[in-house]
């Protein structure tokens, strides 16, 4: 895993050549881009050599407006995507964090219509819009393969948002901390205890709820019996009655 040194010292450039990610042995290939696809459509993605690169918590992988070349794939941390609203204020459109795609929403008009931000130190996958393009166009599964699994991110990030307008503050809550449970359990991490990588604030934002909303939420909530909250550290005591707020509404 670590890149090999060129003893060229007075050529930074050439330092240290850009990881490489081949799909075939990724460990998060069955959630990621090779999911569904064929073994010969895995090897030429393999072909394709995506870069790798680390984001720094608190850093931005890519800004609205800027121009757009790469679909990103989370391979390691947890990342927020924003808009920035005409007052300045920033909007959380959503929350991605290993095995999904960012960087969708570019491909339309030629320039990211969001902000992406690292909640903590992140590691992702640049796969060049292009190259995938091309290689998708000698590959009727392989096209569909990579159509599925588009489609399937932008249903996750607008499927939530979907349910949330006529939803109360602990509709809300329930249904964001069910939604991240089940996601950190396809990824084989605890599902009823986990620490969460975005503020109040944000997920405020991202639930249209006040900060003063969201922590009165998650103290019902403690109360109730049914988290327990220490700071960002969450704990589901009773899965079912947590379910059972959400499905009110949705039933």
């Amino acid at each position: 895993m670590t890149p090999a040194c060129s003893s060229a010292a007075h050529s930074p450039a050439a330092a240290i050549p850009p990881l490489k990610t081949r799909c075939s042995n990724c460990n998060l290939r069955d959630i990621c881009l090779p999911c569904g696809m064929t073994p010969a459509d895995v090897n030429g993605l393999d072909g394709l050599g995506f870069n790798r690169s680390k984001v720094k918590a608190g850093e931005a992988l890519y800004h609205e407006g800027q121009p757009f070349r790469n679909i990103y794939a989370v391979r390691m941390g947890t990342f927020k995507s924003s808009l920035t609203l005409a007052d300045g204020r920033e909007q959380v459109s959503g929350f991605q964090m290993a095995g999904e795609l960012m960087g969708l929403d570019g491909i339309a008009n030629g320039a990211y219509a969001s902000n992406s931000t690292a909640l903590e130190d992140t590691e992702v996958c640049a796969i060049p819009y292009d190259q995938i393009s091309g290689l998708a166009a000698t590959s009727t599964d392989l096209q569909q393969a990579v159509s599925r699994l588009m489609s399937r991110e932008i249903v996750r990030e607008h499927s939530l948002m979907m349910l949330l307008g006529s939803m109360n503050a602990e509709e809300r809550l329930a249904a964001f901390l069910l939604n991240l449970s089940q996601r950190l359990k396809l990824r084989g991490y605890a599902a009823g205890e986990f620490h969460l990588r975005m503020s109040r604030a944000e997920i405020g934002s991202y639930l249209g709820m006040k900060l003063e909303t969201v922590s009165r939420t998650f103290s019902a909530f403690q109360q109730q019996g049914i988290l327990e909250v220490d700071k960002r550290h969450i704990r589901i005591v009773d899965h079912a009655a947590l379910k059972r707020v959400f499905d009110t509404r949705v039933h």
